[in-house]
Formats: C-alpha cells, sequence, structure tokens
C-alpha cells in the first residue's frame, strides 16, 4: 500500500463521477432529475449532492480543517452550480492527494468519533462509498429510462493501461 496506489485509485473514482455526469445526469430531464425516489438518499438530484458532500467532509478532516456542515440538496437546484461545486471539491481532493506522502497513510489526523481511523482506512472508505452511491444512481437511471453502464475498476485499467502499466 503506497500513496501512488491511492491517487490511481482515486484517479478511477473521479473518471467514474465525471462519465456517471457526462453521460447521464446531463441529459437527464429535471424532473426526472429531481423524480423524489423511497429508497436511500431520494432522487437523483440527492445522491449527487451527498456524494460530494461526503466527499468534502471526508477530505475535511484529513486535511485538518473545519468539516463542513452537510450540504442541502436545496441549496443546489441548477445543475451548473452543482458540477461547479464538484469540480472545486476534486480539486481540493486532489490537491491533497497530491501531497500525500506513503507515511501519511498510518496517520491518525481525525477527531472525535473517528479518531482511531487511520488515513488510508478513509481513503478507501471515500472510494467504496462513492462506488456504492454510483451503483445506486445507475439503477435508478436505468428505473428512470436511461442506458447506463457498468461501473467496474477493471474497466478504467482495460481503458487506461497507459495510468496502470507504466513503461
Amino acid at each position: 500500500m503506497n500513496a501512488d496506489a491511492f491517487r490511481h485509485l482515486y484517479n478511477y473514482h473521479f473518471a467514474e463521477n465525471r462519465s456517471l455526469w457526462d453521460t447521464c445526469i446531463t441529459n437527464l430531464p429535471q424532473e426526472k432529475f429531481t423524480q423524489p425516489v423511497s429508497y436511500s438518499i431520494g432522487s437523483v438530484h440527492n445522491h449527487i449532492v451527498h456524494l460530494m458532500s461526503v466527499d468534502d467532509t471526508w477530505f475535511s478532516g484529513l486535511r485538518g480543517v473545519e468539516i463542513p456542515e452537510p450540504l442541502n440538496p436545496a441549496d443546489y437546484q441548477d445543475r451548473a452550480v452543482i458540477r461547479a461545486h464538484w469540480d472545486k471539491v476534486e480539486q481540493t481532493m486532489r490537491d491533497y492527494l497530491a501531497n500525500l506522502r506513503d507515511e501519511m497513510l498510518f496517520e491518525k489526523p481525525l477527531e472525535d468519533e473517528d479518531k482511531d481511523l487511520i488515513v488510508w482506512q478513509v481513503l478507501l472508505h471515500v472510494v467504496n462509498h462513492g462506488t456504492d452511491h454510483r451503483a445506486q444512481l445507475l439503477r435508478l437511471l436505468n428505473d428512470l429510462g436511461l442506458k447506463t453502464g457498468p461501473q467496474d475498476y477493471i474497466f478504467y485499467v482495460y481503458d487506461n493501461p497507459h495510468l496502470t502499466n507504466p513503461e
């Protein structure tokens, strides 16, 4: 386990988030984007806001800055505003990852109930959380009539051999 492996894993996470946005979310009519759903967090809109909120929360903790309040989907109605905020969150995450060193993976930077978590556990959790909610979103989008595709990590590897097999 090393920092480069986590940077690679997060490139997958960011690529899948972007792919979901570009191929599905941008094409979804507004009424379907905000359509209430009784499963998990609710609408597609709510899921997207939740994803960026949770990423920001965990990385704020890792960076040692004040943990933001969970984002309220009502404050993020416009998709351009959502995309701009999500891009900002992603860039903050990328900046943290760019400075991540192997020895940092075993630090315990969090407080309160998360004080016993070490950095690599948090990093793995955030990617896993994203995969879980993207899977939920893919199901919701399918139910709303959109054609969706896989988000399997291995397909990312197949599509990006230059990122996984440097020579």
